[in-house]
């Protein structure tokens, strides 16, 4: 490559998002050709005559003018983007085979382009994420600040920060409430980096938790956190709408203003708020964004009033309430435990505090209404935990150091510093609490009095506010979470008889029937009024998504896959594991009996989705891992030294396409199942340029209408100039490492007798070249053929060209129609009941012959059908014969019921069945008894299919056995279920392809029942031995 001209400058452009852009522009004058290129692109263009390497224009738009293009953001892009022509990448073909005219493949430069490769596609956050004016009919979108941190701040904050964190601190001591608090945002920032990692892992679309867990790993575990987590948050909006209203119904009791009673005052309210905040969410996302910030609002206020409340100096009446301001010594007392009542444990308290540290999910909720996912959650909620984090610890320890545990609220109890009797810290300051908190009878102080925070404030209703505020916004929050992510998993399409929820409606496509469904289920457990029984239950819920997360994360990063490129780098796949495992022990510590049921029901749903399979493909981190497992199991077997004892027949198919040979595939599939590999190999004969477009359109098809058939196989295919070519490429080939096959199953050639003598050649050359490399041998026939593909052109599936055939041509397949097709049924598919399988072992071939019908007969359509072995013998030995081989059998502990001796082997066959061979073979003979050797050398060198009279005569034992055995079998075997013969052998360059295919003709002719006509490689598969 040549290097750069000395006189170029480096000029760095303006840093545009986390990339900082520099090009490389010459000073020289242009005129002169750059780097000796030569003329070539020119010759590509279809239109150059205003390009040329004298204009610096040229120089410019490389990539534009030529068939080979620069990169764009648009190659990479599921979705076009508006206003743009849609640009495709040159196919391969385009760059390194035939050039198609098409004008279409040149790019005119773009000039001021909508985009620049992909770098510039984002707005640039000056203003923390303000919502910029948009043109009319685009959807609204968020920033980092309101979209996504001031949402999970106001989810965080709620009713235990101001009502429970005081009393907390009280039991618990500033010292251990800061380290529950650390706990908890130990759990939840660890979640927070893996939600960042995961959500900057690619371009995140609407969907949010749902979104991001099923998308790495994978719908099974994603369907079933979506649908609990959309669920929990429709519940939470009740729970939340409850709080505020509780709070409201007590202010109507201070002033003696009830509207029913107090049940039914939360019911009426908490109805009529869950409506107002639907009209909220229905307005649209921009309004639901400024209601949040009104809310953020009033919660700053609320806080500025409590910490002005701390410096000002205490009245006598906060005083007899236990608030004297700032004290060292107060703040010494309560650093350490008092624990109290029945929830005075750190577990105990634990538990109360953690739901407030969780809602930061909040903003990943509304993923699709943010305008770079990938910047806003990981920086709005780590952002939002920080701030969070920080508020928690400061009203502790502030509170801590202002108010006593203790203090009776009377103003008799105001007493001299130092009167005698007195015990405790407000004794110091002139107030005397030793009677009410020896009797446990105090109603102030931070053990006893829960609005505490509007005490200490400068003025007590704008705590109030700070509640209404927090209770509201987390309503609002989860009223806009539940539905945007029950919307994904509606589009999904997972689980039946949802879909009708997915449906968007306006410019930001909002979920409209889900916001009523949402309400639905807000309002019904609104009108409950009693949540404590489901609260626990909904915490749970909210743990499982956050163990979800961490562990996809985790799993994600141990799998290696290389897809797995999150630009946030500050997290670690160990700490998302400890996250994850501490996600569940919190499920349990919080209520074990919640926790159960939450696993309880995401089983369920896994189960189902598991069962159903939805045809999705998410590239989840679990395709990954079955990868990293499989091939790691396979590196593993190469360690592993061959046994017997562990021999498993490795079948390799010639199906050609799987469908048009169902017999074979269900035969073979039937034994190999969950025990051993099974490849359908398939060869396509032709121009290797014509038939790979063939093998890519047909191969997935294949693949699916083998599952669809619930054969567990793969599927192989090669492009070859003729058979014997391909089936040696595939014999060679196929299988990884030990997983490779050992046995080669192919069908009778059935037309052998019609087709050009040169396939049979080929044929027969197959099974020599099977025994050359090791191979095993099963040939199978049935009485009414294996090929079912004219069959299915006449009657099933239209798509299929004529072939003279098929398994040397290959067809047009559609692959959608292969699936779509009608599945054929074969003898392997149904109940053969109490037939009888019949054995003809008789040479032996290493034990191949009884192996694979001992594995048929223990699958459960084959399971009632006796096994009977023939083996042959001698007269006048029959009982000794017999009693050796029922020895050796019990010996392979293969369970056979019945074993023969046929004594009459060679004994020899009737005159017209000789006949019938005579004319069988009598079109193939040379009949060269009489003629010259030149003649005959001349003739077999034309013909070496045709047979001998020297051959005939050397083979004519054999070829009577062959006529002897047919009759055999048709006087044992005619009503047997499976017929399964040891193979004959032809020896190479002796016995003419014709003449062998004369014996298998004959020996399984007139046959009722499939026939296999087994032969191993000689060597033993089967063992007696321990070791």
């Amino acid at each position: 490559m040549a290097e750069l001209p000395a006189t170029e400058l480096t000029d760095l452009a303006h840093a545009n998002g986390r990339f900082t852009i520099s090009t490389l522009i010459s000073t020289e004058d242009s005129s002169k050709p750059h780097y000796g290129q030569p003329d070539a692109a020119t010759c590509e263009a279809t239109h150059p005559s205003h390009l040329t390497h004298s204009s610096t224009f040229y120089m410019r738009t490389f990539g534009y003018n030529t068939v080979d293009v620069v990169p764009t953001y648009e190659h990479y892009a599921n979705t076009k983007v508006a206003g743009e022509t849609n640009k495709v990448r040159p196919t391969l073909a385009d760059l390194h085979s035939f050039l198609k005219s098409d004008n279409s493949r040149l790019h005119n430069p773009v000039y001021e382009p909508q985009r620049s490769n992909g770098l510039s596609d984002e707005t640039t956050e000056e203003d923390g994420g303000e919502v910029g004016e948009k043109p009319p009919g685009e959807p609204i979108r968020f920033g980092w600040v309101k979209g996504v941190m001031i949402r999970c701040m106001l989810n965080i904050w709620g009713v235990i920060l101001y009502l429970r964190l005081p009393w907390i601190t009280a039991q618990a001591g500033i010292a251990l409430t800061w380290l529950i608090i650390f706990m908890s945002v130990t759990v939840t920032s660890i979640t927070g980096l893996s939600i960042s990692a995961i959500s900057t892992n690619g371009k995140v679309k609407s969907g949010g938790t749902y979104f991001l867990i099923s998308r790495s790993l994978g719908p099974e575990l994603g369907g079933s956190i979506g649908l609990i987590f959309a669920f929990a948050n429709a519940v939470a909006v009740a729970m939340h709408t409850v709080g505020f209203a509780e709070t409201v119904r007590d202010l109507l009791q201070e002033h003696n203003s009830p509207i029913v009673d107090p049940t039914n005052d939360i019911r009426i309210i908490g109805v009529i708020t869950v409506t107002v905040l639907l009209g909220i969410s229905l307005a649209g996302m921009e309004w639901e964004a400024k209601a949040q910030v009104l809310f953020f609002i009033v919660i700053m206020i609320s806080f500025v009033n409590y910490v002005v409340g701390t410096v000002i100096p205490a009245s006598e009446e906060k005083q007899a309430k236990g608030f004297f301001s700032y004290r060292a010594d107060i703040f010494a007392q309560n650093f350490v435990p008092n624990w109290r009542g029945p929830d005075g444990t750190f577990f105990g308290l634990f538990s109360i505090f953690f739901p407030s540290a969780t809602g930061i999910l909040a903003g990943a909720n509304i993923s699709g209404d943010l305008k770079d996912p990938a910047i806003a959650i990981p920086k709005g909620t780590l952002m939002a935990i920080f701030w969070t984090t920080i508020s928690y610890l400061a009203i502790s320890a502030t509170i801590g150091a202002c108010v006593v545990r203790d203090a009776s609220g009377s103003l008799n109890d105001s007493i001299p510093v130092g009167s005698p009797g007195c015990e405790g810290l407000a004794c110091d300051y002139g107030w005397n609490f030793t009677d009410c908190a020896q009797k446990q009878s105090c109603h102030y102080g931070l053990s006893n009095y829960y609005q505490s925070m509007s005490m200490v404030s400068g003025f007590a209703p704008l705590i109030t506010a700070g509640i209404f505020g927090a209770t509201l916004s987390s309503a609002l929050a989860c009223l806009v979470s539940a539905p945007k992510v029950f919307q994904c998993l509606c589009k999904d399409q997972l689980y039946p008889l949802i879909g009708f929820f997915g449906k968007g409606y306006g410019k930001n496509d909002e979920p409209i029937r889900g916001y009523m469904l949402t309400y639905i289920i807000a309002v019904g457990f609104v009108l409950i009024a009693e949540l404590n029984t489901i609260a626990p239950i909904i915490s749970n819920f909210f743990l499982c998504s956050y163990a979800l997360i961490n562990f996809s994360c985790f799993h994600a990063s141990i799998t290696n896959s290389p897809g797995w490129r999150p630009s946030f780098r500050y997290y670690s796949k160990w700490a998302a594991l400890f996250g994850a495992v501490i996600s569940v022990v919190i499920m349990f510590l919080l209520t074990w009996w919640a926790a159960l049921i939450a696993i309880g029901i995401i089983v369920f749903l896994l189960g189902y989705v598991l069962y159903k399979k939805p045809e999705v493909n998410w590239g989840s981190s679990v395709q990954a891992g079955s990868y990293n497992l499989a091939l790691n199991y396979s590196v593993g077997l190469n360690e592993v030294n061959e046994h017997i004892k562990n021999y498993r027949p490795q079948c390799l198919v010639l199906t050609g396409p799987p469908n048009f040979r169902p017999a074979l595939v269900d035969f073979v599939g039937t034994f190999t199942k969950n025990l051993s590999l099974m490849i359908c190999g398939n060869v396509l004969i032709g121009p290797c340029k014509q038939k790979m477009s063939e093998c890519r359109l047909t191969s997935n098809g294949h693949t699916k209408w083998l599952t669809k058939r619930k054969i567990k196989a793969f599927y192989t295919d090669v492009v070859a100039d003729d058979l014997r070519s391909g089936v040696k490429t595939l014999m060679q080939a196929s299988g990884l490492g030990k997983m490779k096959p050992n046995i080669l199953v192919i069908g009778y050639k059935k037309n052998w007798q019609t087709a050009h003598p040169r396939t049979v050649e080929e044929y027969t050359g197959i099974l020599h070249d099977a025994f050359d490399f090791k191979y095993g041998i099963c040939l199978m026939r049935m009485k009414e053929g294996l090929n079912v593909s004219r069959m299915m052109q006449a009657h099933i599936n239209p798509v299929f060209d004529p072939a003279e055939d098929r398994k040397e041509n290959g067809a047009n397949v559609d692959p959608d129609a292969l699936t779509a097709e009608q599945q054929a049924s074969t003898i392997f598919q149904t109940e053969q009941g109490k037939k009888t399988i019949d054995i003809y072992w008789l040479f032996d071939d290493g034990g191949l012959t009884l192996l694979i019908p001992f594995l048929l007969s223990r699958k459960k359509r084959w399971g009632k059908c006796r096994t009977r072995v023939f083996v042959g013998g001698q007269i006048h030995r029959m009982d000794e014969e017999r009693k050796a081989i029922v020895s050796l059998l019990s010996k392979f502990r293969l369970g056979f019921h019945e074993v023969h001796v046929l004594p009459d082997i060679n004994q020899k066959p009737r005159p017209e069945h000789i006949k019938r061979f005579d004319d069988l073979i009598a079109p193939f003979r040379l009949n060269d008894g009489f003629k010259d050797e030149a003649v005959v050398n001349e003739m077999r060198r034309d013909c070496p299919w045709k047979i001998s009279d020297e051959e005939l005569n050397k083979n004519k034992v054999k070829s009577l056995r062959q006529v002897r055995l047919n009759e055999i079998l048709l006087d044992y075997s005619r009503d047997a279920a499976l017929i399964v013969i040891t193979l004959p052998i032809g020896r190479k360059g002796r016995c003419p392809s014709s003449l062998y295919m004369a014996w298998l003709e004959t020996l399984s002719q007139d046959l009722r029942p499939p026939v296999i006509l087994t032969r191993g490689n000689q060597e033993n598969v089967l063992t007696f031995y321990c070791q």
